[in-house]
Order: C-alpha cells, then sequence, then structure tokens
C-alpha cells in the first residue's frame, strides 16, 4: 500500500479476475433471488433504510449515493494519501465479501496507473464511517466532482476525457460497496506509521548527540538495563552505539532527567507505532463491505467503525508529544551553562548575542501546539441521521491530529540538531565518531551562530532535510515498527 501511494503502478492477476468475475455472478443472482431489503441497494440509507426503492428508483440509486453526501470541502488530502485510499478500496473491492465487479477493480487499478487523484477532504468528517470522503472520491469516477492535478481543482468529467476513459456506471451494490468501510482511516495508519518511524528515529539520534555535547554519563545506556524489554534493550544499545568513545566529563555526576529517559519516552513511541500498524493490518484483511454478503446472504455490518485505528493515531500521538516534551527539556538544558558547561545560550558573546535562547522559544511553541493536538480526536460521538446514526470514530481527525504533530515534531527535532551542533563547535572536541557525520550535515544546512542571524529559514531547510535523510546515521533503524 506504502508502494503504491508513493506512485508505484498496479496490476491485477488474471486468475483473480475470474475469481472476481465469478463472486460477482454469485452476488448478482442472491439479489435476483432475494426477498429481503437489501440495505443501500435496494433501500435508502441511514433512517431512510426502511423506505423499499421501486425498481425504477433502483436504476440510478448506485450513482446518486456517490453525489448527495458529498458536502466537504479543502483542505484536500495530499495525493500520497488518496494514492493509499484507492489501493485499499481496491483490496476492498476484490475481496469476495464484497461482490464488486472485476470491472470495477480494473477501473479503480487504471485510475492509479494514470495518476487521477480525486480531491478527497480531509475535515468535516462528522458521519459514522467515511460516506463524506468517500462520496467525494468515487463519485469522480462517474464524471462528477472534482479532481487534482498539479495542484489544481479539474472536473472529474474533464480529467476521464483526457484520458480518453468513459465514466463508469457503478452496478447493483458497486456505489454503496465504494462508500463503506474505513479506507481513509487506514490510508493514515499505514502512512503516518512509516512517518512517524523516522521521526522517531530522529529523536533518538537527537538524545545520542545531547549525551555526546554534555559528557554525559553512559553507564545508564548499557543495554541490560532493559531487562526483558526487548524494545528498550534495543534503544539503549542504540544510544550506547551512537555514543561510543564520547567523551564524558568527570565532574557530572549525573545528567538531567530528560537526557537519562530519552530511550523510555523513544521505545514506548516504537511500541505504540508497532500497535498501530498491526491494527492497520488486520483491518486491511478483513471484509468491511456493509452489507457483506457473508454465507449465500446479506449481512449489515460495523466494518466503518475504526475505532482501533482512531484511539491508536490517538496513542501515538500523545507519545510523541511525551518525547516532544523530553527533547525540549533537553534544548533549555544545553542552553544553560550550569549543566553543559558551556557559554551560556550557546554564544561566543554573552549579552551583546542573544544566542540560540530564540530557538528554544519556537521548539517551546510547537510543543505547546502538539500538546494541543494529543487530545483524543476519537472520542465525542453525537446524534446523526436522526438517530440511526449515535456512534463515531473520528478516525480521520485522529489521522489528521497525527499528521501534524509529525509536522511540529520535526520542528522541533530540527531546533534540538541546531543547538547540539552548535555545543558542539563550542565545545571543541572531536565528538562521538558515529556523529560526526551528523555534526558535518547539519553544519551544512545551519551553521555555527557566532554572531544573531535569523534562523526561520534555515530551520525550514533542516526540517526538509529531516524528511528525506535516508543513509548513515539517519538509515531506518530497524526497530520502529517493522
Amino acid at each position: 500500500m506504502r508502494r503504491i501511494a508513493a506512485g508505484a503502478p498496479v496490476r491485477l492477476d488474471d486468475g483473480l479476475m475470474t475469481a472476481v468475475a465469478a463472486h460477482r455472478k454469485r452476488v448478482l443472482a442472491a439479489l435476483t433471488q432475494s426477498a429481503k431489503p437489501v440495505y443501500g441497494v435496494n433501500t435508502g440509507m441511514g433512517r431512510l433504510a426502511g423506505t423499499v426503492l421501486t425498481a425504477e428508483q433502483q436504476a440510478d440509486h448506485q450513482v446518486r449515493l456517490l453525489i448527495g453526501r458529498a458536502v466537504g470541502g479543502p483542505p484536500w488530502l495530499p495525493d500520497d494519501d488518496v494514492r493509499a485510499v484507492l489501493a485499499v478500496r481496491l483490496r476492498d473491492v476484490l475481496m469476495p465479501e464484497t461482490g464488486a465487479s472485476a470491472e470495477l477493480a480494473r477501473f479503480v487499478a487504471d485510475r492509479l496507473n494514470d495518476g487521477f487523484v480525486p480531491a478527497v477532504p480531509r475535515t468535516g468528517l462528522g458521519s459514522a464511517g467515511e460516506i463524506i470522503p468517500l462520496c467525494h472520491a468515487f463519485q469522480t469516477f462517474a464524471g462528477i466532482g472534482t479532481v487534482l492535478e498539479n495542484g489544481r481543482e479539474v472536473p472529474a468529467a474533464q480529467a476521464l476525457s483526457s484520458r480518453g476513459v468513459d465514466p463508469y456506471r457503478p452496478g447493483p451494490k458497486e456505489g454503496i460497496s465504494l462508500l463503506q468501510g474505513t479506507p481513509v482511516a487506514v490510508a493514515h495508519a499505514l502512512l503516518r506509521v512509516e512517518q512517524a518511524s523516522l521521526a522517531v528515529d530522529r529523536q533518538l539520534v537527537t538524545c545520542a548527540m545531547a549525551v555526546d555535547v554534555l559528557g554525559a554519563p553512559r553507564a545508564v545506556y548499557r543495554s541490560a538495563l532493559g531487562g526483558p524489554d526487548r524494545v528498550l534493550t534495543g534503544v539503549l544499545a542504540e544510544v550506547h552505539a551512537l555514543t561510543a568513545e564520547a567523551a564524558e566529563r568527570p565532574e557530572l555526576v549525573q545528567a538531567p532527567v530528560s537526557v537519562r529517559v530519552a530511550p523510555h519516552a523513544v521505545a514506548y513511541a516504537r511500541r505504540t507505532l508497532a500497535e498501530l500498524e498491526s491494527a492497520a493490518g488486520r483491518v486491511l484483511a478483513m471484509p468491511t463491505d456493509s452489507p457483506a454478503f457473508v454465507e449465500g446472504e446479506f449481512v449489515s455490518t460495523a466494518g466503518f467503525h475504526a475505532t482501533e485505528l482512531g484511539l491508536r493515531m490517538d496513542a501515538v500521538t500523545a507519545s510523541l508529544t511525551h518525547l516532544a516534551e523530553v527533547g525540549v527539556q533537553r534544548i533549555h538544558r544545553m542552553l544553560d551553562d550550569r549543566f553543559s558547561g558551556l557559554p551560556a545560550q550557546l554564544t561566543p558573546d554573552p549579552g551583546p548575542q542573544a544566542g540560540l535562547s530564540p530557538l528554544h522559544k519556537r521548539a517551546v511553541g510547537e510543543l505547546h501546539a502538539m500538546r494541543l493536538l494529543s487530545t483524543p480526536a476519537t472520542l465525542g460521538s453525537l446524534d446523526t441521521s436522526a438517530g440511526q446514526e449515535d456512534v463515531q470514530a473520528f478516525a480521520c481527525a485522529a489521522g489528521e491530529q497525527l499528521r501534524e504533530a509529525l509536522d511540529r515534531l520535526l520542528v522541533i527535532t530540527a531546533c534540538e540538531l541546531i543547538t547540539a551542533h552548535q555545543a558542539h563547535v563550542l565545545r571543541g572536541n572531536p565528538g562521538a565518531p558515529a556523529l560526526r557525520d551528523v555534526y558535518r550535515q547539519v553544519g551544512e544546512i545551519v551553521p555555527a551562530v557566532l554572531v544573531d542571524r535569523p534562523l526561520g529559514p534555515e530551520i525550514t531547510a533542516l526540517v526538509r532535510a529531516l524528511r528525506s535523510w535516508r543513509s548513515g546515521p539517519w538509515a531506518p533503524r530497524g526497530g520502529s515498527a517493522s
């Protein structure tokens, strides 16, 4: 799913398509023979589920389902998120319990392969499932709504025409199948896990740099202190290896708490990420259509309720906020001559020059925003649809909060890297061998601040680099959420 989100093409196996077509025949036969109303196929939806539709009404019903609930607007999901949503939806329509046609599966795959990106809203999603964003996503298949091309909104009909493609007319049950399940929440979980894992890895490196520049005792990072906790043991070993041969200050009996507990914060974040990825894998593997075709009959399901994904994304945001709190405190300790033994505020000329104290204030502002984001998004159900829908998961909101928290954590990480590099320059020793490339890379983007200058643009440039660095000390460390 992540490869497809990043732009990889999709190919559908011929044997799989034969199986999908066979499942479709069984579903169509069951629909014809069913004496019971089938939700969303020959009935209304929500509070109107008791309204049975005539044959004439059913003819256009699957298309109408994709129109009336498209009440969202910008901001839109980024392109890679939309591709992930389409990829998860493709996985869903291939499942026998969905009973969609091979033609629909091919249409989804073809749109992934020709760069078709529907405009899907990121916020204002108050339904029990994901009907609002999914309406926006899949009405475009019928030539309705808008898509994004190079950031511009383009009519879906125009985008299909430019590709030489006729609008897709969903067959019986296909319209409602496109609106069920939780592909947006799954996409959030899969993509945010990958991004958060790298952000946590960066925090581990900044922890090691603080140990190095403060000359802190390294015994606290012995892996034996992790006991049976394999995740913590691994983090301790990584910090110990990164700081090997670091010069310890003999007068420093104990480093500040923020320096000593960082491995525990990293280990907890990695555990929450592993739990989120595991949950996403479970949802991806289960039928989420409603009604699902199970054992020859149509069964309403709760596959639209992504509460576990939402709550686990909330938990990841909280764990990242704690990491940020620890990092912001480390910045303050490095700026304080009582702890660092270096000039106050890490300037060669304290008083006339402010040094890096304003950098800490930027980090504090980012942390304050993260604390607000760590309020659980998944809690807060309200009645909708005249009481038919009385519980919402708000998992998409949890994913958006996690996305923003990650952005802010990277700014805090950049602030700490600049601080640690400045301390390294003022300390004047070579530093731990494993960290020398880090000091060099940071220094190339943000040279030592010997005279005050505006650092805002350099922070932005370093954040950009943090998103892209993948080699040397910045290589994914393998213990994140894999």
